[in-house]
C-alpha cells in the first residue's frame, strides 16, 4: 500500500481544528460528537475523525452521558471529557519552573510564604472583580467575569439553594496539585468576593473535571424572595 503524503496546509488544518475541539470542550464541559459538530459548524464524519486522532493520542476520553431522571430505551449517548494531557495543552510550560521555586521557599518559611504567593496571584482577579462588581446583578456573577477574563473558564449555575461557580480550566493545577494550600487561599479569596462562606466541592488539581464551589443563598436573598 502507498504512503499517502498529507499536504502541510492540511497537517496545519487539521491541527487548528483539534485545538479547536479541545478548547470546545474546556469551555463547554463534557460534550456530545453532535454537540461539538454544531458548535464548530464540522460535519459528524469530521467530528469522527478529529475526536478519533484526540482520543488515541489521549487528549479526550470518551465516557456514557449522565441522563437526569428515567432514561429512554438505547445506549446512552458518549460524551468526550478532556484527560490530564488534553488539559496540559492548555497548561503554561513553566509548571515544573515554578514548582521548583515554590518547593524551596516552602522548605525556607513554611506554608505562610505559600499562602502569600497564593494571595498575590489572585491580586489580578481582586482588582478586576472590584472594577466590575457594580455592572452585574451579583457579587459572584462579577467573580465569574473577573475568572473569565484570566483565563478560568468558569460559568455559574443557579440551584435551588444557591449558586455553584463551575470552573473548567485552572491554570495553574499542577502546582496546586503538589501545593494544595493555593486552593485553600484561592477559596478564602472568593469567599471575600462573594461576601459568603462558600464550599470547594470538585478540584481538577485532584483529578476532577472541574473546579466547582458552592455558594449558598444569602439569607437577605430568601426574605427578598418571599
Amino acid at each position: 500500500m502507498k504512503n499517502v503524503t498529507v499536504p502541510l496546509e492540511a497537517q496545519h488544518a487539521d491541527a487548528s481544528t483539534r485545538r479547536q475541539v479541545l478548547d470546545s470542550i474546556m469551555r463547554h464541559g463534557p460534550s456530545t460528537a453532535t454537540e461539538l459538530a454544531e458548535r464548530l459548524k464540522l460535519t459528524p464524519a469530521a467530528i469522527r475523525r478529529h475526536t478519533g486522532v484526540l482520543v488515541e493520542v489521549g487528549h479526550i476520553a470518551p465516557r456514557p452521558q449522565k441522563v437526569e431522571g428515567q432514561r429512554g430505551r438505547g445506549r446512552p449517548a458518549s460524551v468526550f471529557i478532556l484527560t490530564d494531557s488534553g488539559r496540559a495543552e492548555f497548561s503554561h510550560t513553566y509548571d515544573k519552573l515554578a514548582i521548583a521555586a515554590l518547593a524551596q521557599l516552602h522548605q525556607i518559611a513554611g506554608d505562610d510564604a505559600i499562602a502569600e504567593v497564593a494571595r498575590r496571584n489572585v491580586e489580578d482577579v481582586v482588582d478586576l472583580f472590584n472594577q466590575l462588581v457594580d455592572d452585574y446583578p451579583s457579587r459572584s456573577a462579577a467573580l465569574v467575569a473577573a475568572l473569565n477574563a484570566k483565563g478560568y473558564m468558569a460559568v455559574l449555575r443557579q440551584l435551588p439553594d444557591g449558586e455553584q461557580l463551575c470552573q473548567y480550566h485552572c491554570p495553574i493545577m499542577h502546582v496546586a496539585a503538589k501545593f494544595p494550600k493555593i486552593c485553600e487561599v484561592e477559596s478564602q479569596v472568593y469567599a471575600e468576593l462573594v461576601g459568603s462562606d462558600i464550599q470547594r466541592i470538585a478540584y481538577i488539581a485532584l483529578g476532577d473535571e472541574t473546579c466547582d464551589i458552592h455558594i449558598p443563598r444569602h439569607e437577605e436573598e430568601d426574605e427578598a424572595a418571599e
